[in-house]
């Protein structure tokens, strides 16, 4: 149940990662194009990172470290939000 619900925290994260790229946001269209994709790319990497630590965690069984990914996702799905509806 745990790699389930750490699977789909990650497809959400992955989601709102998404979102505030393809966003128009003025911070995301400001940028110049290699530094887009270069914080585009380093931030992809980033998430799959923490995912692949969140699914080793969660095999484990040390579900302490799945409530604070879900924390993560919780501050992430908040910034999206903000940054999608132009609130930032």
């Amino acid at each position: 149940m745990a790699l389930i619900v750490t699977f789909l925290l990650g497809m959400g994260n992955f989601a709102c990662h998404r979102a505030v790229i393809h966003s128009g946001n003025r911070m995301i269209t400001d940028m110049p194009t290699r530094t887009l994709q270069a914080a585009r790319i380093s931030s992809l990497l980033f998430e799959f990172g923490l995912l692949c630590g969140a699914f080793y965690a969660a095999r484990a069984g040390e579900l302490h470290w799945i409530w604070l990914y879900a924390a993560y996702f919780a501050i992430n799905a908040a910034a999206a939000w903000a940054v999608v509806t132009r609130r930032i």
